[in-house]
């Protein structure tokens, strides 16, 4: 008897089931305890991954039949303990905090709800591990924190993947580095609703596309003004999961008492994103070696590589017999086939027929395909205007696109998509054919230029060509009577302000929307290259955090640009204005770091295009009515294509106070380059001062070693903008370090945007940072770099196109 009492006092202890830890009276310690929810289907504790010896916190379903645990969240990820001595606890400031060694030292890891929730009352704090899966915070009875809100590697049933707009708190699922350690790893998986047409997922490598799914499912996609997100609704045991190589969703089978498969990607020769280029389709069943196909109307744009089987170069429009806009041109069906990637598509969703689904595309000259298709007893009808990437021929499933061709394929094709293959053996003759009329086609365009080059200018010829000849969807083209008229003459009193490129205008059109112009000066140090990058690159982003180009009006020697007016103007305009900074009190600065963050991650990684801007600062930010940040000014901006991380050049372009080091003496720019500038807006957000503004204390010191000196004395938050009357010292704390680590000396030591947006939110911790680079003014006797040292450094707003690298 004896004996047993004893056993079951040991049981007791070693198997305590609780499920909530309280403040100032449960902890949970590293000593075998658990959390777990009331109907014992998930445990939270300490565990160790695979053969390693360091400890985690975790969560995993609580399944007796598996050996190993399925773990679907951690919480210090990044942050492991090399011992038994971690203590998961609450404090009196609602933050559960994960300890080592002792609950005096520096946490390992914490919830840092303390910097959004006020009024704590701790006596009512606890944190309970639901039935869900979900660790939740709760005061009294509401909840302040969840772990929902930031996944790491494993999607439950619960979870969302998306974005809260409001917060700019995304859910993204992330790889483990490996099966030993949970930390951060390569692969992305998330949800790309920025585009304006269908939502899709997204398995990203680093900063490349590795897969795309088809556009989220309606009944679990959620969009509203606040969030778009899709989540599982699933009563089973199941989770989806990114390896460091694939997606993953697996269903626990009872029976067999194990995780079964239901579904892996990418698979098949056919599953990497853009596995064919574009302007193609990839069958995975197709017998043959070739399994790469041109769409109709299009041919391998490297015949030799297409026999030789690389086909990631794509295919290009078949010049032979141009197509000409309602000169009988009509669509080619190619059937069963994933939707190609709607990036750049537009969904118009009013209920219309497939005829006035196609109608809608016929009639816009720049529409490359269309496809319509019954979801919920609603046609959606969505449309492209680019490059068509990412199309797999399905066997059974998927949907009927329609390529819009000319006359000539149209009778070719009698309606039907007939593929590469059964065309190649009579490529010859068209490609000749195809060779003579460009060769006559780039003669008479030479001739045409020259006779036309001393009345308008190869300036503006270059332009009009380009202009005219890629249209975009919703790109206008403006009468200049027009843009006279809304700007009332370019009268200096709609004058909005000036820059390199010109004067800003001001106006109102025939239909009362309001417009800004940007006009280009003719004596203005940027030219037509900078007008034709911003016309096409503009036309092409789609993000709320961008400025939308309505159009532009090209006449003459004129060149302008239309516009969406943004009423508060730009950030500089408050932010380094004594009376108007006070209007932007704390919660709203940190929205429009959140903004500007999410516009730029955009232009790095999300959008199709991968866009390097080399020209952000606080007067290139406006703001509109809500006074949301948009990125403008795109004329300096270069595309980066495939795996591209890097160029060169010895133009160099931008403002000074705002270039990376690396881009300001040698020439060479990437994405860090703007994460760097990135860093001075946000260091001038917080204090509400220039970076080589004329108000700081040290005149040998800049806004940077202003504030890394104050970092090191442990004093950073003396820096803050004295107009501010209250702010979260927590959120403060974790934008300057992480603008500290935006403006390190070497770009590999700053974060990628991707990195920059999960710091921001909270989702991971920021490391430490490295001395940061220009710490000294130009005219400081000090020890200085470079590029100051020779004293090319300037306090104006101006952009500098003209400065050569050395």
């Amino acid at each position: 008897m004896l004996f047993k009492t004893l056993l079951l006092f040991f049981l007791f202890r070693f198997c305590d089931s609780r499920d909530t830890i309280t403040w100032n009276e449960e902890q949970l310690k590293d000593d075998g305890g658990v959390l777990v929810s009331k109907q014992t289907k998930f445990e939270l504790g300490f565990f160790s991954p695979g053969n390693s010896s360091y400890r985690y916190v975790g969560i995993w379903y609580s399944l007796a039949e598996v050996s190993e645990k399925t773990v679907v969240w951690v919480a210090n990820r990044n942050n492991p303990i090399n011992d038994t001595s971690g203590v998961l606890t609450i404090n009196r400031y609602g933050d559960l905090v994960l300890y080592a060694h002792n609950m005096e030292s520096t946490p390992i890891w914490s919830t840092n709800v303390s910097r959004s929730v006020q009024n704590v009352n701790s006596s009512t704090l606890s944190a309970q591990l639901l039935d869900t899966g979900n660790l939740v915070v709760f005061q009294a009875d509401l909840s302040i924190w969840q772990s929902f809100d930031y996944p790491t590697d494993t999607l439950i049933p619960g979870m969302k993947v998306g974005v809260d707009w409001k917060t700019g708190l995304e859910w993204v699922l992330t790889s483990w580095k490996s099966q030993e350690d949970p930390g951060t790893g390569d692969c992305t998986f998330r949800l790309s609703s920025d585009q304006i047409a269908s939502p899709q997922f997204v398995l990203y490598k680093g900063l490349s596309r590795y897969w795309r799914g088809d556009p989220a499912p309606t009944p679990s996609l959620v969009t509203t003004q606040e969030e778009t997100y899709y989540f599982m609704n699933d009563l089973a045991i199941t989770r989806t999961t990114v390896t460091d190589s694939a997606l993953e969703r697996r269903t626990w089978d009872d029976g067999g008492l194990q995780w079964k498969e239901d579904f892996s990607a990418p698979k098949s020769r056919c599953d990497w994103y853009g596995q064919c280029g574009a302007n193609s389709k990839c069958s995975p069943d197709n017998v043959n070696m070739f399994w790469c196909d041109c769409l109709p109307g299009y041919v391998p744009n490297s015949l030799s590589d297409w026999n030789q089987k690389n086909w990631s170069g794509g295919c290009v429009s078949n010049r032979l017999g141009l197509l000409k806009c309602g000169d009988g041109d009509g669509f080619v069906k190619v059937a069963k086939v994933k939707y190609p990637d709607t990036s750049i598509a537009e969904s118009l969703k009013s209920g219309m027929s497939d005829k006035e689904c196609e109608q809608e595309c016929l009639r816009n000259c720049s529409c490359t395909a269309y496809l319509s298709s019954e979801n919920e007893g609603t046609v959606d009808c969505l449309t492209w205007y680019d490059d068509l990437m990412d199309i797999l021929v399905y066997t059974e499933l998927g949907q009927d696109l329609y390529v819009r061709v000319n006359a000539t394929v149209l009778a070719e094709n009698g309606g039907r998509s007939e593929g590469f293959l059964e065309r190649r053996g009579m490529l010859a003759i068209p490609i000749l054919s195809a060779v003579l009329a460009m060769v006559l086609i780039i003669v008479l365009a030479c001739w045409w230029r020259k006779k036309n080059r001393n009345t308008k200018g190869i300036d503006f010829v270059e332009a009009e060509e380009l202009v005219e000849t890629q249209r975009h969807p919703e790109l206008q083209f403006f009468d200049l009577d027009t843009i006279i008229a809304a700007t009332d003459h370019f009268s200096r009193v709609n004058e909005l302000g000036h820059g390199g490129f010109g004067s800003v205008y001001k106006g109102q059109l025939p239909n009362e929307q309001k417009v800004a112009v940007k006009r280009l000066s003719k004596t203005s140090g940027q030219g037509i290259e900078e007008f034709k990058n911003e016309v096409l690159l503009i036309a092409r982003l789609q993000h709320r955090n961008l400025v939308k180009l309505l159009g532009c009006c090209i006449k003459g020697e004129e060149r302008m640009l239309v516009l969406e007016y943004m009423p508060n103007n730009s950030l500089n305009s408050f932010l380094f204005d004594d009376t108007r900074r006070s209007f932007l009190d704390w919660e709203k600065r940190f929205e429009i770091i959140n903004g500007i963050a999410r516009g730029i991650l955009y232009l790095h990684q999300d959008s199709r295009l991968r866009i390097i801007h080399r020209d952000l600062k606080t007067s290139n930010i406006l703001l509109d009515a809500e006074m949301n940040p948009r990125i403008s000014d795109f004329g300096m901006a270069r595309i980066f294509h495939g795996d591209q991380l890097q160029d060169k050049t010895r133009r160099i372009v931008g403002t000074y106070g705002y270039m990376s080091p690396e881009y300001a003496v040698f020439g060479r720019f990437s994405t860090k380059s703007d994460v760097f500038s990135f860093g001075i807006i946000m260091l001038e957000i917080v204090s509400g001062r220039k970076n080589n503004g004329s108000d700081l204390e040290d005149p040998s010191m800049n806004l940077i070693g202003r504030v890394w000196e104050l970092w090191g004395e442990g004093r950073a938050l003396d820096i803050v903008d004295s107009t501010l009357k209250s702010y979260k010292p927590n959120e403060v704390m974790r934008c300057i370090q992480v603008a500290l680590l935006c403006v390190q000396e070497d770009s590999k030591d700053r974060p990628a945007m991707s990195a920059i947006v999960f710091m921001l939110s909270g989702e991971a911790s920021p490391p430490l940072p490295k001395h940061p680079a220009f710490v000294y003014r130009r005219d400081s006797d000090a020890d200085v770099d470079p590029l100051h040292a020779n004293g090319t450094d300037s306090i104006n707003d101006l952009t500098i196109t003209t400065m050569k690298a050395r």
